[in-house]
């Protein structure tokens, strides 16, 4: 009896201990002591996070090419390390995600994931949705409720089929919301790639989203609640009110100290760590409180970031605090744990395919059908219609999200759950090649031939076009200078400033934060209507429109660098500019040398070199006119235009010319003669085309400003090599300017050329960029011609990082 009863003890505790495996201990004593870290929690998370970033990020860079948002290749990479793939293998499983690890990977992951909802709700504003237009709103109502009421009725076909015996009111609720929901954050990235985020389209695709965003948290607040455990049916309804009430709550409690908070935090100055570790406990208590409701801990922390304010630099403080750790480190395991619960093997038979199949047409349906349905009666156009309906069938983190809790209820099986990942994968997935088929703004006819597309030309008195691009305020005072410089004060139609804000589109949340930004004030990165504005850059420019009376138009670019310069060759055509302004890659360090700020903008600008429809100026700045705006009255500059020859120099030869009316600039013209003792013995060039329109240019340049009382000089100097030319160039270098042509002609050029070690600068503007001549900022210029050298493509690819991929895109 005694032996009976220990054996069924034993084999109790022995089915105990199989299903509830020993909790595992944090750290190792090290394997000399004969401890495998894989047995320890902490050393195995560190393997897991390393794991999952290294294939996540591997993924990513292979589908790249295919314009896909990276959360395809994060739930990807977490499907590929469960059960599906690399978690067939039992002993793969067993050493990296033990069952033992479970808790441990499910905790970090939902702490991620609360920290992550607090982002998403940063990106949201209130005020912008308030001020949703009815075209927005219809669509967005369309958006949700058509897939909800599909995927209420297929959730009625798989309830009879594969998920039998399921709570019937929260599987109704939790399919409903998982077809209509739409991936704010992925659909972002999709419009930034493809270049739509501030064309009609790509607005009301964003402003559907936000409102499609809310209304979706706010169901999967109910399903939640209709997904307890709890036997009584009055449970779900105090659930939600409990929900109601600390909502309601957090907005009248909460706003009013984040205010204050926001006010004691000033632009340039750093926001303070305790009113960061304030708003994180404010976060985690949150989460807290709704997790203790019997909703998730996740939507705390979502209504915290809905009522943080957004203006100033509070908000993005926060997101720069946060960000990188969470979606680094943090998140990458979410996709880990949902992939750990995904088991496409589960999907067998003609039945279950067939209903994935069902799943992904319903899901597709009744997202591009409802929004395309709405929108052709709001009288968008076709094509527009179409491209909207597909954008808004975005899927991504959000929809793990509501799988995920619906798989933690019990609400979903592991075929069910298998089926709607497949779908959040597919749908995304289709998103981008989709609306480039349907919609193409790339095939937009070229603007038809405008007339000036250079700084030379005949008619001087025509409006003078701008395209001025910066990436951050060190750019912002030599810019104005130049433009200030550039104005041209004896011009009837005077000069008109495009001013380009170039922002880079990463892959962080504070991207998508500065994207909203942009969305809500449109295509200027300043809204005039705005009486105070704190940035300084609008005030720099405010301040340079009103004293200089010169129309600046501000404008906005977010793309990824390898992509920027479509953004700006593309603006400088519809714009009708003469000349791109380009900041060079490099800024001036203390001891006057240049050191690099960022080697994306040296691609850039060569990329902006060979596709520009106009003239190019690329500025190395060394402080012209000093770190501060200079106003009108103020400018006391000496410009020196280093002419050697050609069309570049001729071009540069014009912008001085423009220069030289300003009547606080001295200017001055050297022209770099070979001595006639020396031509036999130098590489002979074939330029006479180009040397008789020189000598035009520089006798009519001579003839306008012969009547001027010595603030224009022009000077030949005869040199012999290459040692004499630079000795000349250094001599002449002590000024504020120095205009020089990218590509100048003639037989001392080609022997400067040896020297270059900058190609989208050319010979000369390379040469200035030494030490020794570390006092005059340097415009390099490159004239617009419809016959672009193919040596300019050859040069610029050599010294590409990817040998010239990108420059031929």
């Amino acid at each position: 009896m005694d032996n009976g009863h220990g054996i069924e003890v034993g084999s109790l505790m022995a089915s105990v201990g199989h299903a509830c495996p020993a909790p595992m201990k944090p750290t190792s004593n090290g394997v000399f002591q004969g401890d495998s870290p894989l047995d320890f929690a902490l050393p195995l998370a560190i393997l897991q996070i390393c794991l999952v970033i290294l294939l996540t990020r591997g993924l990513a860079f292979i589908l790249r090419p295919l314009r896909q948002p990276r959360v395809i290749a994060e739930i990807t990479g977490g499907i590929l390390l469960g059960p599906s793939a690399l978690g067939r293998s039992e002993r793969f499983l067993q050493a990296v995600f033990p069952p033992k690890s479970q808790t441990v990977l499910d905790t970090l992951a939902n702490l991620g994931l609360i920290f992550f909802m607090f982002l998403v709700g940063l990106e949201l504003d209130p005020k912008s949705l308030r001020q949703t237009g009815k075209k927005a709103l219809g669509i967005a109502i369309a958006g949700i409720s058509l897939p909800f009421a599909l995927g209420i009725g297929s959730s009625f076909l798989l309830r009879e089929t594969i998920s039998k015996g399921v709570d019937s009111r929260s599987f109704l609720v939790f399919m409903g919301v998982a077809l209509s929901i739409t991936a704010f954050p992925v659909l972002a990235r999709i419009l930034a790639e493809l270049k739509l985020l501030t064309a009609d389209v790509g607005r009301m695709a964003m402003s559907a989203a936000a409102v499609n965003d809310v209304a979706a948290w706010i169901l999967l607040a109910l399903a939640v609640a209709l997904s307890g455990s709890g036997q009584s049916s009055l449970v779900p309804v105090w659930v939600f009110l409990s929900g109601c009430v600390f909502v309601i709550c957090l907005t009248l409690l909460v706003p009013p100290t984040f205010k204050w908070m926001a006010r004691q935090c000033h632009e340039g100055e750093p926001v303070e760590e305790t009113y960061v570790c304030a708003t994180l406990a404010a976060v985690l208590a949150a989460g807290f409180i709704t997790d203790a409701i019997g909703i998730h801990a996740m939507f705390g922390a979502f209504v915290v970031g809905v009522l943080v304010p957004k203006e100033g630099p509070f908000a993005s403080a926060l997101v720069e605090k946060v960000e990188d750790l969470v979606s680094g480190i943090f998140l990458p395991l979410y996709f880990v744990s949902s992939g750990l619960k995904t088991n496409i093997a589960t999907i067998q038979g003609l039945q279950s395919w067939g209903l994935l199949a069902l799943v992904i047409l319903t899901a597709c349906l009744g997202k591009i059908v409802g929004t395309f349905v709405v929108s052709l009666s709001f009288k968008v156009p076709l094509r527009e219609a179409l491209a909207l309906g597909i954008l808004m069938n975005t899927k991504g983190l959000v929809e793990l999200i509501v799988l995920n809790i619906g798989k933690d209820r019990k609400v979903l099986n592991d075929q069910v759950f298998a089926i709607m990942v497949l779908m959040a994968v597919v749908t995304t997935f289709m998103t981008t090649p989709l609306v480039m088929a349907v919609y193409k703004p790339a095939r937009r006819a070229r603007v038809a031939d405008y007339k000036h597309r250079t700084v030379e030309r005949k008619n001087s008195k025509a409006q003078f076009r701008i395209l001025a691009c910066f990436h951050s305020a060190r750019n912002i005072p030599s810019t104005i200078n130049l433009l200030e410089a550039l104005r041209g004060i004896q011009k009837s139609e005077g000069l008109c400033v495009y001013a380009l804000h170039l922002m880079e589109l990463s892959e962080r949340s504070s991207a998508i934060l500065m994207v909203h930004k942009a969305r809500r004030n449109g295509l200027p990165f300043w809204n005039r209507g705005r009486q105070s504005n704190p940035n300084h850059i609008v005030v720099a420019f405010e301040a340079f429109q009103q004293l200089s009376r010169v129309s600046v138009r501000p404008m906005t670019a977010i793309s990824s660098m390898s992509d920027m310069h479509e953004d700006i060759c593309t603006t400088a055509e519809s714009k009708r500019a003469a000349i791109i302004i380009l900041p060079f890659h490099k800024h001036q360090r203390l001891d006057g040398s240049l050191e690099t700020t960022r080697s994306d903008f040296r691609w850039v600008n060569q990329r902006v070199l060979k596709h520009a429809p106009c003239s190019v100026g690329i500025l190395i700045d060394r402080g012209l006119g000093g770190t501060t705006q200079v106003s009108a009255s103020n400018v006391s500059y000496t410009i020196t235009v280093l002419f050697f020859g050609g069309r570049d120099d001729r071009e540069a030869l014009a912008c001085g010319a423009r220069m030289a009316e300003h009547p606080g600039i001295s200017f001055i013209v050297i022209r770099f003669l070979l001595a006639a003792d020396t031509i036999g013995n130098t590489v002979s060039v074939d330029m006479a085309g180009n040397a008789s329109m020189d000598e035009e240019v520089l006798s009519e340049f001579k003839l306008k400003t012969s009547h001027r009382d010595g603030s224009v000089r022009y000077e030949e100097r005869l040199v012999r090599n290459t040692t004499e030319t630079i000795a000349v160039i250094r001599e002449v270098s002590r000024c504020n300017l120095l205009l020089v042509g990218r590509m100048p002609d003639g037989e001392l050029a080609l022997a400067l050329s040896t020297r270059s070690d900058c190609p989208e600068l050319g010979p000369v503007g390379s040469l200035l960029t030494s030490l020794e001549f570390s006092t005059a900022s340097v415009l390099v210029i490159q004239q617009y011609s419809d016959r672009v050298s193919m040596n300019l493509a050859s040069e610029l690819e050599e010294d590409s990082p990817d040998k010239g991929s990108d420059l031929s895109n």
